[in-house]
């Protein structure tokens, strides 16, 4: 549901961008590229992290750690399919919206 609070923020824009001619399949779109591309941003950063903890904690000789390629493509994975599912019912709700109604919103 907060996909759906981030694109009742963005509702006019919205109608105006319908208002001009956008169809549903362009708003549709650029939605679920901003998803993915938030989804990829925080993969990676959370990659970066977790390489991060990896190294110190063997570094500092607490525990032997490794970064597995499986892992990374686990991780990749789950962050992608978590960025398209939640992308996607805010992008197909975006579309689907009246300009007219979209440009009155609050």
């Amino acid at each position: 549901m907060g996909g759906l609070l981030l694109f009742t923020e963005r509702t006019r824009e919205i109608g105006l961008r319908k208002a001009i001619g956008a169809k549903r399949e362009d708003i549709s779109t650029q939605f679920l590229i901003e998803s993915i591309a938030l989804t990829f941003s925080g993969g990676v950063i959370g990659l970066i992290l977790g390489w991060t903890v990896s190294y110190v904690i063997t570094s500092l000789g607490l525990l032997q750690t490794k970064v597995t390629l499986s892992s990374v493509l686990l991780a990749f994975g789950v962050s992608a399919a978590i960025g398209i599912v939640f992308g996607y019912y805010p992008a197909k709700w975006a579309a689907s919206l009246n300009p007219i109604n979209a440009l009155r919103f609050e």
